[in-house]
């Protein structure tokens, strides 16, 4: 955190002028190689046609030929379309596969990216302002409210009667004993 602070604060050598015209001459540049791309692309699909689909010389051929170059022609294209159908659905169904995958993601992952909280110092009449609105004109003295314990009090808590437990090991068996303790529990319940 304080290295990113301190490149923040160190100043940038090259002045405002000369970074606008290096982003200026950058986007200029740019712009150049995405039209050259472009040219290319149209080149290429050109090229690709001319190989693929040469020019059809339908000059000099009779009525019968022109039907069976047509119904050829027409064979093939049902089987581009069938193979162009295939293909739409095989991508369909990996598309929502993927998305069924991303929403498991998500899931795992704990559905929100949480944000680094920072802490902030609220005042409880700040907090009840807020909750209450500025109407209301409530005070609130926490600590007034806070339950006084002394220490004699604390210290006789602590303090259990503790007896040796092998004292009265004969008069505690048996059913007498089980009601002598429940007796005693009782009593010092109430």
């Amino acid at each position: 955190m304080s290295s990113m602070l301190c490149f923040l604060q160190r100043k940038s050598k090259i002045s405002a002028s000369r970074k606008l015209m290096l982003k200026s001459s950058m986007a200029a540049k740019a712009k150049e190689e995405l039209e050259q791309e472009l040219v290319e692309k149209e080149e290429e699909k050109e090229k690709y046609l001319e190989e693929k689909a040469p020019p059809i010389q339908t000059s000099g051929m009779s009525l019968e030929e022109l039907r069976t170059m047509c119904e050829e022609l027409h064979a093939k294209i049902n089987v581009v379309d069938e193979e162009r159908y295939d293909i739409e659905a095989k991508v369909l169904h990996n598309t929502r596969e993927i998305k069924d995958l991303n929403i498991k993601v998500m899931d795992l992952r704990g559905k929100f990216k949480r944000p680094n909280l920072r802490r902030v110092r609220v005042s409880a009449d700040a907090i009840l302002r807020s909750v209450l609105g500025s109407k209301h004109k409530v005070s609130m003295d926490l600590r007034a409210n806070l339950k006084s314990v002394k220490k004699e009090d604390a210290e006789k808590e602590k303090t259990v009667e503790v007896s040796d437990w092998r004292k009265n090991v004969e008069a505690m068996s048996g059913m007498e004993g089980r009601k002598k303790m429940f007796d005693a529990a009782k009593g010092q319940s109430q």
